[in-house]
C-alpha cells in the first residue's frame, strides 16, 4: 500500500463545496491506487476510513508524508560511506538529529545557505513512526511501529560539518530535510536500492542489505534513548558517492518500492 499527504491544486462545483473555495486547502491524506489518490479521514496512522472522494494525482501537490517532533538521523551506516570520508566506523549506531524547521516537501527548493561553501545531497531510506514508542526490548518485534517507508534527502553543509566535528549546524539549515514523496507500507526495507541523481546523472547507488546497522537494531537503539511519536522520521544512513550541488541542480533521491523524491537547489537570495 502507498499512502501520502496532500493538497488539492484546483476546486471545482463538483467536487468541494462553495466555502472550501474561499479558504486555502488544508493537507489531506491519501491511499494511491496507479494514478488516484482516494481521500481518507484523519492521519495516515490512525484508523483509516475513505471519505469517498478520490483525486488525480497529477492534480494535487504531494506533501512530505508526515509532519514529525523531530528527525534522528543515522551517520556512517554503510561502510563505503565511511571510508570516503576518512571516517572510523561506528561500534554502534551514530544518531543525530535535525530539526523540523529543515523540512520541505517533494518539489520544494533547498536553499543554498551563504555562509557555507560545499553543500553536499545524501540519499537515504528513511521509516516513519506509526506508534508510540519507548524503551523497547531487544526482543521486542519493532514492525508495529514502523508505518512505512520513504526517501529522504539528509543535506548536508560538508564544510561547516568538519568546521565544527559535531552535526547540528551542518545538518539543521531550513530546507536541509527534504522526505517524500509518498509512504510504502509493504516494502522490503533490508532488500532495496538507494540512489541519488544530480541532473539525471546517477551519483549514488546502494541497497541497503549493506547497512552496517539494520533498521530494528536502529529503532531499538534509538527508543532506548527518547521516546518516538507517530510520525517522527529516522533517518537511516547514506552509501557512497556524496558530492556537492550548486544552484540549479536538480537532486532525485530514488528507493526501490518507493518512488523518487525530487528537489531543485536554490541560491540564498534572503
Amino acid at each position: 500500500m502507498k499512502l501520502c499527504r496532500f493538497q488539492p491544486l484546483e476546486f471545482s462545483a463538483s467536487n468541494v463545496s462553495r466555502a472550501a473555495h474561499q479558504t486555502r486547502p488544508q493537507p489531506r491524506a491519501g491511499i494511491i491506487n496507479e494514478n488516484i489518490i482516494a481521500e481518507i479521514h484523519g492521519e495516515l496512522w490512525g484508523e483509516r476510513g475513505l471519505t469517498g472522494q478520490t483525486w488525480p494525482l497529477d492534480r494535487v501537490k504531494l506533501l512530505t508524508p508526515s509532519v514529525p517532533t523531530k528527525i534522528v538521523c543515522v551517520g556512517r551506516n554503510y561502510l563505503d560511506h565511511a571510508k570516503e570520508l576518512n571516517s572510523e566506523i561506528p561500534k554502534q549506531p551514530l544518531i543525530f538529529m535535525k530539526p523540523p524547521s529543515s523540512v520541505i516537501a517533494p518539489e520544494e527548493p533547498i536553499v543554498m545557505p551563504r555562509i557555507s561553501q560545499r553543500v553536499d545531497y545524501e540519499g537515504e531510506l528513511a521509516m516513519i513512526i506509526g506508534r508510540r514508542c519507548h524503551q523497547l526490548r531487544d526482543s521486542d518485534d519493532v514492525r508495529p511501529y514502523i508505518l512505512g517507508y520513504t526517501c529522504l534527502n539528509d543535506v548536508t553543509a560538508r564544510d561547516l560539518q568538519k568546521l565544527d566535528v559535531q552535526f547540528t549546524r551542518a545538518k539543521g539549515f531550513d530546507t536541509f530535510c527534504p522526505f517524500g514523496p509518498l509512504l510504502a507500507t509493504q516494502i522490503d526495507p533490508a532488500g532495496v536500492s538507494v540512489e541519488t541523481f544530480v541532473n539525471g546523472v546517477r551519483r549514488q547507488s546502494g541497497h541497503t542489505s549493506q547497512l552496517i546497522f539494520p533498521l530494528d537494531v536502529i529503532i531499538r537503539f534509538i527508543a532506548q534513548v527518547m521516546t518516538l511519536e507517530p510520525g517522527d522520521v529516522i533517518a537511516t544512513g547514506t552509501p557512497a558517492g556524496v558530492s556537492p550541488v550548486a544552484p540549479g541542480d536538480v537532486i532525485e533521491v530514488s528507493v526501490g518500492g518507493i518512488g523518487t523524491l525530487r528537489n531543485p537547489v536554490v541560491a540564498d537570495e534572503a
